[in-house]
C-alpha cells in the first residue's frame, strides 16, 4: 500500500466553536492516572502467557503495541470521577483495551496496511491469515475476561460494543466507493466503529464504581460523543496529516474508497463540474493527485466544515458532563475535550513536516 506524504498542504482552518487552553499535553492529562494505566500494561502482558507458546510471540506484537491508552484513561477518569478505582476497574480497562487492538490487527488486513504505530502490522508481519485469527484470538479472550466478573452486566456490554464495532465495519466496507453516501450515515458509522468502546469505557468505569442512573448514562453519552469526534479527527488526519507524525500508512482511506466527512462535505457544496472531478479522484483514487483533492478540499471549505461537526460533537459531549451530579468530577474529562479540539486545530501545514 503506497502512503500519501503531500509535499503541500491545505491548512484546515480552527472551527470558532474550539475554545481551549493552549499548549495541552497529554502525559500532563492522565498523570493522575499514570500507576493505573501501568497495572493495566502490566496485566496485558501478563495474559501473553495464556496463549499458546507458539503464539506468545504474535500475541505480544499486538497486546504491546499501545499508543496513548486512551481508552483505559477514560475507564479510569470516568471511575475516578466518583471514587477510588480498583482492580475490577484495571480488569474492565484490560478488556477494553484488547478488544480495540484486536479491531487494530483487523483493520490493517481490510486496510492492505503496512505501518501502525511506527511499526509494521501485524498482517504485514505474518499475513493476513494469522491475523486474522489472532485477532479472533484476542477479541474471544476479552470477553473470557469479561465473563470472570460476578455480574453478567459486564460481559453482555462487552460483547454489544464488540458486536457494534464489526458492524461499524460492515457497514463502512459495505458503502465503499458510495459518492452519495449521506453525512447522517457516515457519522453512524463513526459511532458504531469508534464511538461504541469509548462509550463502553465510561460506562464500565462508572459501573464499577457504584454510578447507576442518570449519571452512568451521562457518562455513556460523553463517550460516544469523544468517539465520534475522535474518529472525525483521525479522519481528518488520513487526508491533511503526515504519516511520520501520525505513525501509521495514511491514505488508506482514499486507497479503499472510504469517503469520510471533508469529501462528503466537498461533495454536495460542489458545482457540477468540480463535483465530476471529484467523483473520478475518488473512484480512481491516484496518491499523485492528491494535491488536487486538497485544492478542491479548500475551495469548498470542507476541512473547516469537518472542524465544525468536530467541535459540536466535542459541545455535546461537555454538555453530558454537566449531568453526572455534584458528586462527580468534571475536570479531568473536561480536559480530554480540550485536548481534542487542541490537536484537531493543528491539523494543517505544521502537520506535514
Amino acid at each position: 500500500m503506497l502512503a500519501v506524504q503531500p509535499k503541500e498542504a491545505v491548512p484546515v482552518k480552527a472551527s470558532p466553536a474550539g475554545s481551549y487552553p493552549p499548549s495541552l499535553d497529554w502525559r500532563r492529562i492522565v498523570e493522575p492516572v499514570m500507576p493505573f494505566l501501568g497495572e493495566v500494561a502490566a496485566q496485558l502482558e501478563e495474559q501473553i502467557g495464556t496463549f499458546h507458546p507458539d503464539l506468545r510471540e504474535h500475541a505480544r506484537y499486538a497486546l504491546t503495541s499501545q499508543g496513548k491508552q486512551l481508552r483505559p484513561a477514560l475507564v479510569a477518569l470516568a471511575g475516578r470521577s466518583f471514587g477510588d478505582l480498583n482492580s475490577d476497574h484495571v480488569t474492565a480497562a484490560v478488556i477494553v483495551e484488547m478488544v480495540h487492538l484486536a479491531t487494530l490487527v483487523h483493520d490493517d488486513i481490510m486496510d492492505e496496511a503496512a505501518v501502525r504505530r511506527s511499526r509494521p502490522t501485524v498482517a504485514q508481519r505474518w499475513g493476513n491469515e494469522q491475523a486474522v485469527l489472532l485477532g479472533d484470538c484476542l477479541f474471544a479472550h476479552a470477553l473470557k475476561l469479561a465473563a470472570g466478573f460476578p455480574t453478567t452486566e459486564v460481559c453482555r456490554a462487552v460483547a454489544e460494543a464488540t458486536k457494534n464495532v464489526c458492524s461499524g465495519e460492515i457497514l463502512q466496507t459495505q458503502r465503499r466507493f458510495q459518492v452519495n453516501l449521506a453525512q447522517r450515515d457516515y457519522l453512524q458509522m463513526l459511532a458504531l466503529k469508534t464511538g461504541e468502546l469509548f462509550a463502553l469505557s465510561c460506562d464500565l468505569g462508572a459501573f464499577l464504581s457504584g454510578v447507576r442512573g442518570e449519571p452512568r448514562a451521562a457518562l455513556r453519552d460523553y463517550g460516544m460523543a469523544l468517539g465520534t469526534a475522535y474518529q472525525l479527527h483521525d479522519d481528518c488526519v488520513d487526508l491533511f496529516g503526515s504519516e511520520r507524525k501520525a505513525g501509521k500508512s495514511l491514505g488508506t482511506d482514499l486507497a479503499k474508497g472510504k469517503l469520510t466527512l471533508p469529501t462528503i462535505l466537498a461533495l454536495a457544496r460542489a458545482s457540477t463540474a468540480d463535483r465530476a472531478e471529484l467523483e473520478e479522484l475518488l473512484l480512481k483514487w491516484d496518491h499523485a493527485r492528491l494535491p488536487r483533492l486538497r485544492e478542491l478540499l479548500e475551495i469548498y471549505e470542507a476541512g473547516e466544515g469537518a472542524q465544525t461537526e468536530l467541535h459540536r460533537f466535542l459541545s455535546h459531549a461537555r454538555q453530558r458532563l454537566e449531568f453526572i451530579g455534584p458528586a462527580g468530577s468534571q475536570e479531568e474529562l473536561a480536559s480530554l475535550l480540550d485536548y481534542l479540539a487542541q490537536l484537531s486545530g493543528g491539523l494543517g501545514v505544521a502537520n506535514q513536516n
